[in-house]
């Protein structure tokens, strides 16, 4: 889809923020709000729904590095539009439609070496785009005056010529393009040359099992070549093409290194999506002749009949197609709540597109955008993980945007997302940036949400949307509340299947303070908790998980000895199974002897479990268990943990 700054790629191909000084976050009490208004129930069922959430949906194209580093950045992308005509041998690119089809030589910092080093050395998955489009960038001037598609000195009348290159115009007159020459700028480059790329990558890092570049893309919008790239690919996309350089390009990522991930087809929007170039934006001769399937299932079962004619090995491990929604750039009212209704496209199987799709428009039916993609593959090549790598809602200085991102993000987790990549990073300041942090550092020491999704329900998602999941860290749940309503709203919301502590911590960002996530807990009362959502907020309640406490008494002590009893309580609403309590002596005091438990100790590290017939303890209840140790009687720091 063609979105908001859709068609301002920077020039570079991945965006570089400027430093800048990050915002901690405050924990402070809330202020006292008005009178709020009901709003809708909110329930959530542990023990339902659950799958993994995949790390790779907090991913991002470029961005501010300290940022990227301080939200645990999971994924970076080589890519964009100028990646289909890079050149690895001499680190030269062509900016195609972007601006004026120059040819520039990549600085230092850009060169696909250097950012696939600085994401390896941050922990970060790269994703690397290899050219297919058949021609890549070849030799060219480091600085002005740039080779480029259209020069003026073969085409001197055209529509607008660089202000900065007067040489390079851009490649139309009154409207209709020109044909370009392609060997102003470029060298042919078919699919041995992409498998010399990867094999390039994997002579400088390793392969993608040895810990070097795990996922290789497969160009960039191949159907918009005839527009991003018209001065080397002019004629229109076809399924046969864009076929055929799939498969080709992808085993010769494989024969360079098997172990490597495939993406594609990184599609543009929703017209690439369903039609090839030849057929334009729905079904046409191109699709009759291939079975009547529209792009995207005809693609999946390309790959798959390359598959099953090679031995059965993977040649596709992702399908990858963007996602730009169809709202203007603006930040009024209606604008607003249009980029808050539209991220449904993403799920909501009764939500019609507000859109030139929908009515009026191609008449899509809903796009239920993750999970048509998830229908599709069942059907045509089941296995394949889903990708989004280019996305935005926009706004990302503004609440409103933010909300949308935080919306979005849960709903990556909830829908089973393998991986995405945002366009269009939030600045460290922005309220886009405090969107990622409410789920990768809301407490300003890295803390995350959660990484196994459950269940969660909303009476009225478009005024309060919930997503929950349980970290495996330490079990606790936590429920990201997005208020979209201009109004503070008091919510009831039930838990069922987790035993959690009274209170639950509650982290909010919202307008009251855009520069910091703000903390004041809350009541858990009877698996329930009653809050209020401020408008236009972001709010991640955190209810650490209950468990059992555990108390050391001295019975006695006589210097060189002493004997004391320890007290086990669950504080569990129900009953504890086993028990495990663990304390490290303060100076080196050693158990002799012990009753009413298991313990070991090693070194000044002691752990006691129960010893089977004290292991069940009713919710609320106790049991003890007895130690003699040499040394002087002391009081460690118990710790205590259901087994």
């Amino acid at each position: 889809m063609v979105g908001i700054g859709r068609w301002q790629k920077a020039r570079s191909i991945t965006a570089t923020g400027l430093a800048a000084s990050l915002i901690a976050a405050s924990f402070t009490a809330q202020a006292t709000a008005s009178p709020a208004a009901a709003g809708p129930e909110l329930a959530v069922d542990v023990s339902a729904a659950r799958h993994a959430i995949s790390p790779g949906i907090y991913g991002l194209n470029g961005g501010d590095p300290a940022f990227n580093a301080e939200i645990g950045q999971s994924v970076a992308r080589w890519g964009g539009n100028a990646s289909s005509r890079y050149n690895f041998k001499n680190h030269t690119y062509n900016t195609g439609s972007d601006w004026f089809f120059e040819n520039i030589v990549a600085d230092e910092q850009h060169t696909v070496e250097s950012v696939v080093k600085s994401n390896l050395d941050r922990g970060i998955k790269p994703v690397v785009t290899v050219p297919m489009s058949g021609w890549v960038a070849k030799d060219s001037p480091s600085s002005h005056p740039f080779a480029c598609g259209f020069p003026a000195t073969r085409y001197p009348r055209q529509d607008s010529f660089d202000q900065w290159d007067p040489n390079c115009g851009n490649g139309k007159l009154d409207g209709t393009n020109l044909s370009g020459v392609p060997t102003d700028t470029s060298i042919r480059a078919d699919a041995a040359f992409a498998g010399e790329m990867v094999a390039h990558l994997v002579s400088r890092f390793g392969t993608a099992a040895q810990g070097g570049v795990p996922i290789y893309e497969l160009d960039n919008e191949p159907v918009l070549w005839s527009s991003t790239h018209r001065d080397v690919h002019p004629e229109p996309v076809t399924y046969d093409e864009l076929g055929g350089k799939g498969t080709a390009t992808a085993a010769a990522i494989k024969a360079a290194d098997p172990s490597a991930a495939v993406l594609g087809p990184s599609g543009w929007g929703y017209c690439e999506w369903v039609a090839s170039g030849l057929d334009g934006c729905g079904p046409g001769a191109d699709a009759a002749a291939h079975g009547g399937l529209n792009l995207s299932q005809w693609y999946l079962k390309n790959m798959k009949d390359y598959s099953d004619a090679h031995g059965g090995k993977r040649y596709l491990d992702y399908f990858d197609q963007h996602f730009y929604p169809q709202i203007s750039g603006g930040k009024d009212p209606e604008s607003n709540e249009l980029r808050l209704r539209s991220v449904r496209s993403l799920w909501d199987p009764t939500y019609v597109e507000e859109s030139w799709i929908g009515p009026g428009g191609v008449n899509a039916p809903p796009l239920q955008f993750i999970r048509t993609m998830k229908s599709w593959i069942a059907q045509h090549y089941p296995g394949t993980k889903t990708a989004i790598t280019e996305y935005s809602w926009g706004a990302l200085d503004d609440i409103n945007g933010a909300l949308a991102q935080a919306d979005v993000l849960g709903i990556f987790g909830r829908e089973g997302l393998d991986l995405a990549t945002m366009w269009g990073e939030p600045k460290p300041a922005d309220p886009g940036a405090y969107a990622f942090r409410m789920y990768r550092n809301y407490d300003g020491a890295g803390s995350r949400f959660g990484d196994v999704s459950v269940s969660a329900t909303s009476a009225d998602q478009g005024r309060l949307s919930v997503y929950a999941a349980q970290r495996s860290s330490d079990d606790a749940l936590t429920v990201m509340v997005v208020n979209k309503t201009g109004e503070d709203l008091t919510s009831p919301l039930s838990v069922a299947g987790f035993d959690g502590t009274a209170t639950a911590q509650r982290f909010t960002y919202g307008p009251a303070d855009l520069s910091a996530i703000v903390r004041s807990d809350v009541a858990v009362s009877g698996g329930r908790v009653d809050a209020t959502y401020p408008a236009n907020s972001i709010t991640l309640l955190v209810l650490p998980r209950a468990g059992c406490s555990a108390s050391l008494h001295v019975n006695g002590d006589w210097g060189t000895g002493h004997v004391a009893t320890v007290t086990v309580t669950n504080d569990r609403r129900t009953a504890l199974a086993g028990w495990r309590v663990g304390w490290t002596w303060p100076a080196g005091q050693q158990v002799t002897r012990s009753w009413g438990t298991s313990l070991k100790q090693d070194g000044a590290r002691v752990v006691a479990t129960d010893a089977g017939w004290n292991g069940s303890v009713g919710a609320g209840g106790s049991t003890t268990f007895g130690l003699q140790a040499s040394g002087a009687a002391a009081a460690p720091a118990l710790s205590c943990s259901p087994i």
